[in-house]
């Protein structure tokens, strides 16, 4: 809205026109398709970003007061189930070992699905994982609250299956002698995976297993295995790295109804 220029033009009325506008415009998505407008949920986040930012524009004083709050926000129904299946996760596996371009790459890429399904961390949290991080004695894995979105470091045991996929990654780092404090490495040198090695990472992997996804997923999929194991949602609010149980709640929207028919059987009078 270019025409608003002073943060006291900001109205009720403004906002309607804004969030109107964002809903009705057409957009380029993908490779040129268009679409008109957008999600709910979409219009849902940008209004609390915009309603933090006017809260602060009235505490110092530029606006008497933030007009959303005589505003409704839109109602968001939650129906897009972003775990992913068990039998795309066959896929991605399959993909994997079936193309495994060597035995570094083999045992590199397997552990990284293995510590995003069986841990759920976020990808800057991934690729700043540290050797040092790993504890193979106790079997613990420690996430650093300095790469946390939440900035509060936690510590996540490491099941069975995930901690053979380390050791054997970590006894082919030795047998090629990569230094790099990084847990994983480049394939290009003894460095860091990098962001944009990630990325790209990611788009080979969607090519080869056919199955479209990307990484924060597997969070959704951690979260609602921990729900389906009757696990406390206090519990998975730690092992997510959340600062607040309502971010945790969100997560659990992924489950599907027919999830729910043993919990169902399970009532009786």
């Amino acid at each position: 809205m270019p025409e608003i220029t002073e943060p006291e033009q900001v109205t009720a009325r403004v906002l309607n026109d804004f969030f109107k506008r964002i809903n009705e415009r057409p957009r380029i998505v993908g490779r040129g398709e268009i679409r008109v407008g957008v999600k709910p949920s979409t219009i849902r986040t940008q209004w609390a970003k915009i309603s933090v930012f006017l809260n602060w524009l009235q505490i110092k004083g530029h606006i008497k007061q933030n007009p959303l709050d005589s505003m409704t926000p839109p109602s968001v129904r939650y129906d897009d189930f972003r775990r992913i299946k068990d039998e795309d996760i066959d896929k991605i596996f399959a993909s994997i070992v079936l193309n495994p371009g060597d035995s570094f790459l083999l045992r590199r890429d397997t552990m990284m699905v293995a510590i995003l399904l069986y841990c759920g961390i976020r990808r800057g949290e991934l690729i700043a994982l540290k050797v040092i991080d790993i504890d193979q004695i106790k079997s613990m894995i420690t996430i650093n609250g300095e790469t946390s979105k939440s900035k509060r470091s936690r510590t996540l045991r490491l099941g069975p299956k995930l901690l053979l996929h380390i050791k054997d990654y970590l006894k082919e780092r030795n047998r090629r002698g990569l230094k790099t404090e990084y847990l994983l490495a480049s394939c290009r040198g003894d460095d860091r995976l990098t962001d944009h090695g990630l990325k790209h990472w990611v788009k080979a992997l969607i090519k080869r297993s056919g199955v479209n996804f990307h990484l924060h997923r597997f969070r959704h999929t951690f979260a609602c295995r921990l729900v389906e194991k009757n696990v406390n949602a206090f519990s998975i609010q730690y092992l997510m790295g959340h600062s607040s149980i309502l971010m945790t709640m969100r997560y659990v929207r992924s489950i599907m109804t027919e999830n729910m028919i043993d919990e169902i059987d399970k009532i009786s009078y």
